[in-house]
């Protein structure tokens, strides 16, 4: 996508992943937008899962923090601002709450429950990490332009370098995708792809955006 005249402002800076203070959000892996059967399904999740993997266990090999980003919906709320919207799904305790099998995620990882589309609204989150001492949070899952978009903001506004792989999310299409990745890319963050984002764990290589002008 080229660049439009206003965005063409922006200053271009690389990330450096320090893997002590770098934390991989894997935002909505979850079986209610993953499985079949399950409430609000993105079709194509099996795509995200293998670079997703390769991330992980990057992450854990350097000693990164891993945290799943769980959304979850309480019954009998008389005024859920997400359910206003959208489709009742993810309900607390629910099969469909529950992160996917294939991510195998751990006891020792650290899971944060949302119940709006940012993972910081009304969340522990940003406590979580500063305590941790994060300043870099790699940031992943669907959908792109909801609850990940969302997320991607927050983190920014919060003060937290931003990197996301684009082979690691997924939009509810391909012009929401390129147009969510392109925004984040330019106003946001830094977006690559998991094999970057795997050696800059490893080797503490810089990340460039790979959307440029």
């Amino acid at each position: 996508m080229s660049i439009d005249v206003f965005s063409g402002n922006k200053v271009e800076a690389s990330v450096t992943l320090q893997p002590q203070r770098t934390a991989v959000l894997v935002v909505d892996m979850l079986n209610d937008f993953c499985k079949p059967g399950g409430a609000m399904v993105l079709p194509g999740y099996e795509r995200l899962v293998g670079p997703q993997r390769a991330v992980i266990e990057a992450a854990r090999d350097v000693g990164a923090s891993v945290v799943f980003i769980v959304d979850t919906h309480r019954s009998g709320m008389r005024r859920d601002r997400e359910l206003l919207k959208r489709a009742p799904h993810c309900v607390e305790g629910s099969w469909g709450a529950r992160v996917i099998d294939e991510l195998g995620s751990r006891h020792e990882d650290i899971f944060v429950t949302k119940r709006r589309y940012s993972a910081f609204f009304n969340t522990d989150l940003d406590l979580t990490l500063k305590d941790m001492e994060i300043d870099t949070v790699v940031i992943m899952g669907v959908v792109t332009n909801i609850c990940v978009r969302s997320t991607v903001h927050d983190a920014f506004f919060h003060g937290y370098q931003v990197v996301v792989p684009e082979d690691c999310v997924a939009g509810t299409g391909p012009r929401e995708q390129e147009s969510s990745l392109y925004d984040i890319a330019t106003h946001f963050g830094v977006v690559t792809d998991s094999l970057s984002v795997v050696a800059g764990l490893v080797s503490g290589g810089s990340i460039e955006n790979k959307i440029a002008a």
